[in-house]
């Protein structure tokens, strides 16, 4: 009991906010799956988390066009800030768990007001920094890691619930954070609630993740406590979606073009679409050789 006791389950949750999805999504009709409801199923998951054991931890990161923040765990406040907000919402959640009421609460807030005040000052664009996010997530990671007592066993993952186009021009800092979970063993796990990601299915399959295509996205919830909440020792034992090819075509680095053929440079292992004499990396020069020459065969005489 002692060792099962010791162990904790760290879950980063990564949501993609970018509003021009969700309000593409809402302006063609589908009420089925609205950004609160997205929020309402992952703070189910969320909670069903934490209530596995008392020691899991949790953190949730939200995904924008242009940048990403933190919106679990809060700030910390001041006293006089705690207090007043006891009293405020003292009598209006009696009945409910205080601690996942606050929690669920203060994310809806924070995604709120994220996604407004995003809409008012910047412009929007078509994907979201999930690079930037997987990244933030792995530091966070590694701290918790760091602070962590001597002798606990930390077992850490990253779930991506990701509605947005993949951005080929985030495909060398993606990579890199992939690679870097590899490292620290942190698996990564996707949620793909409408394309598929050629970059995620490469991120899963790297760190032993599960990669999914919600086919259904009115049982968001039910494929997110299915697939997801097991954390991947106990996936061994399930019965999970079977793996999807996983598609590996990479970026070329001068036009952030996904290729199928290209050229690779031998020093630094660069790719690009069209050859070139000269690195745009790291600057160095191939020597183009040309064909053979054709020699002749002497022909041997003969005897007579």
């Amino acid at each position: 009991m002692s060792e099962r006791s010791s162990n904790c389950s760290l879950l980063v949750i990564v949501l993609d906010v970018n509003p021009v999805w969700w309000g593409r999504n809402l302006v063609h009709g589908d009420q089925q799956l609205t950004l609160s409801r997205c929020v309402d199923a992952m703070m189910v998951l969320a909670n069903s988390h934490l209530m596995m054991n008392h020691l899991n931890k949790l953190a949730i990161i939200a995904s924008h066009s242009n940048n990403s923040f933190f919106v679990y765990p809060k700030r910390e406040v001041s006293d006089t800030e705690s207090s007043n907000g006891v009293q405020q919402n003292g009598d209006m959640h009696d009945g409910k768990y205080e601690m996942f009421d606050s929690m669920n609460t203060h994310v809806k807030n924070e995604i709120k007001d994220l996604v407004l005040h995003n809409s008012l000052h910047t412009e929007f664009e078509n994907d979201s920094l999930i690079a930037g996010a997987v990244a933030m997530a792995l530091c966070y990671i590694h701290r918790y890691e760091k602070e962590s007592p001597v002798g606990a066993t930390l077992s850490s993952r990253v779930l991506v619930i990701k509605g947005c186009d993949d951005n080929p021009a985030q495909y060398m800092n993606f990579m890199n954070t992939v690679f870097t979970a590899q490292k620290q063993n942190v698996v990564i796990d996707a949620c793909l609630l409408e394309n598929d990601s050629g970059l995620l299915q490469q991120a899963c399959d790297i760190t032993g993740g599960v990669y999914l295509k919600v086919p259904q996205p009115a049982g968001l919830l039910q494929y997110l406590l299915w697939v997801f909440l097991p954390d991947p020792g106990t996936r061994e034992s399930l019965t999970l979606p079977p793996k999807v090819q996983v598609d590996y075509r990479a970026a070329c680095f001068c036009h952030r073009h996904l290729i199928d053929i290209g050229y690779v440079c031998s020093v630094c292992l660069s790719i690009f679409c069209t050859f070139s004499p000269i690195c745009s990396t790291c600057q160095t020069t191939f020597k183009i050789k040309g064909p053979p020459k054709l020699t002749k065969k002497k022909s041997k005489k003969t005897s007579s």
